[in-house]
């Protein structure tokens, strides 16, 4: 039996895990292999007890450092001052301790934060008509309740038709007062909106990390207008602030381009605005110390790639503005790639000539025969494969959705040449040649009962998501005439709430069951021919 080791993601979060308090830093070029530059930039710590440098905003391992010796064997070299701070620090022995707990600290978070999703987590989707559909929401939580399966995790989606950072569906500000208004007014009137939005619909369910995507609406279908901007602007930074207070980690979401039927998406104005409502929102995000996560550029991207002949009907299906399950599959995507996602379920890596599997990483392999050419063995994973809806497999066809997000891969080496029939539990996931094998096979998506498992854990997703839905928006929230209010309707309301929270309580009974791990039997036999 060969025992696993601990799954490790590949991807790397898109956030600064730098504490504001790091001084000024330099940027160094590093020559690396085939001439290729990356740049490094090296800040003082606190108090000026060491230095750190980080890529792309991320603390490098083994740039963390109290020694100038170091950062000069990469070719880093720091101003005098500097290399006499590093002497100095010698003979002070608490400065040293302080730089070894820091170092500590940050390689922690290194190899911890790479999914801003953890465990414990009571997460809350909150943005327009996008949002409310459903759709990319419930694929992040599908992805999140597949890899993690011993993670105890809620979610909730409160994504309202029509609704803006400024929440005016849900708190109705004068728009056109807004737009117009000075500094001091316009900050009271945000306060306003955002606060009593977010009373309602949001810190009732006590969330510890929260999604925010805005700003389709907010541009208003229209060439970029300043006084929108500043409004969008101040509303996202307000909804940071109060969410913070209220112990909510935050991650902003830019929204995905509008694609209309027309080759060169990158020159509408509307999406040019976006564009820069896009960067506003990074500034945001920043102030805000809150994750960032781009998803329209990567949609954009594919945009121009696909609608360069211009295509009759959408690459996203849904319309211009709310894609389909295509278009939202890429959405959660990029989404979860933002977030830090990593891409290995599991794999298994198996020696047919030794007659051993010398490599596994987030499985379990037992029970290994090879007879007459057929290798057989048991497989337990220490996590599902991600669900891919069915009406959105085109889009793995647009994006790299298995290889960055889904990676469930079995490897076998010493077989003969030809094709291989690979079933699991006597289903049929595929016919795939000897040369395939080896190389490593991913099956995330393939038929069986390894993909028919992760279906019902996304069909579970969606009963959930629905009946949550209802219970918010049918009955919560529903609004009679005044003279019709009374003690019967509202013990109606009472018991009407009582029941679909008993359903949603269920349904999450049942997803927690359905999303654990079995184990398979896999057969790799030569294929008829």
């Amino acid at each position: 039996m060969s025992r696993c080791r601990p799954a490790t993601g590949r991807a790397s979060p898109r956030i600064s895990l730098m504490p504001r308090a790091i001084s000024t830093s330099r940027t160094h070029p590093i020559p690396m292999r085939r001439r290729r530059f990356i740049a490094y930039s090296c800040h003082s710590l606190p108090g000026g007890s060491g230095h750190i440098c980080t890529t792309r905003g991320v603390p490098h391992p083994r740039l963390v450092t109290s020694s100038p010796a170091n950062l000069r064997r990469v070719g880093l070299a720091l101003a005098p001052s500097t290399a006499q701070t590093f002497r100095n620090m010698k003979s002070h022995f608490k400065k040293v301790f302080c730089v070894a707990f820091l170092i500590a600290f940050w390689l922690a978070n290194i190899s911890a934060a790479g999914f801003l999703i953890r465990d414990g987590d009571r997460v809350v989707f909150l943005g327009d008509s996008i949002t409310e559909q459903r759709l990319y929401t419930t694929y992040i939580e599908a992805y999140a309740l597949t890899r993690h399966p011993t993670w105890k995790l809620t979610f909730r989606n409160v994504g309202w038709g029509g609704d803006t950072s400024w929440l005016r569906q849900r708190s109705h500000p004068d728009e056109k007062q807004l737009f117009a208004a000075d500094e001091a007014s316009q900050q009271k009137m945000v306060e306003d909106s955002v606060g009593r939005g977010l009373g309602r619909d949001v810190l009732p369910l006590k969330p510890t990390f929260v999604t925010i995507k805005f700003g389709m609406n907010d541009h208003s279908y229209q060439p970029f207008r300043e006084d929108i901007f500043r409004a969008y602007v101040r509303s996202q930074t307000e909804i940071a602030k109060v969410l913070g207070t209220n112990g909510a980690r935050v991650a902003f979401l830019t929204p995905q381009p509008i694609e209309d039927k027309r080759p060169d998406p990158d020159k509408d104005v509307r999406n040019q605005s976006l564009r820069q409502f896009s960067d506003g929102l990074k500034d945001v995000a920043a102030k805000s110390s809150a994750a960032y996560v781009d998803q329209f550029d990567p949609f954009m991207k594919i945009l121009l790639r696909e609608r360069a002949s211009n295509p009759p009907s959408f690459i996203g299906g849904g319309d211009a503005v709310h894609p389909g399950p295509v278009g939202q599959t890429l959405m959660a995507w990029a989404v979860l790639k933002g977030l830090g996602a990593s891409s290995l379920v599991s794999r298994a890596e198996i020696d047919a000539a030794g007659k051993k599997a010398p490599a596994v990483e987030g499985c379990r392999v037992s029970g290994l025969q090879v007879s007459g050419g057929t290798v057989s063995f048991d497989r337990l994973d220490e996590a599902l494969a991600m669900p891919v809806d069915e009406r959105a497999e085109a889009a793995l066809k647009l994006a790299p959705i298995l290889d960055d997000l889904n990676l469930y891969e079995l490897q076998i080496s010493g077989l003969t040449g030809g094709d291989y029939e690979v079933t699991v539990d006597g289903e049929s996931s595929g016919k795939v040649s000897a040369e395939e094998l080896a190389k490593g096979w991913n099956l995330a998506n393939a038929p069986g009962p390894i993909t028919k498992q992760a279906r019902e854990v996304l069909k579970l997703v969606f009963d959930k998501n629905n009946a949550f839905f209802r219970r918010w928006r049918e009955v919560q929230l529903f609004s009679l005439p005044g003279w019709a209010h009374g003690p019967e309707v509202e013990t109606k309301r009472a018991a009407e709430l009582a029941r679909i929270d008993a359903q949603v309580g269920e349904l999450e009974v049942q997803i927690d069951k359905a999303r654990k791990p079995k184990s398979h039997h896999f057969e790799i036999k030569p294929a008829a021919r």
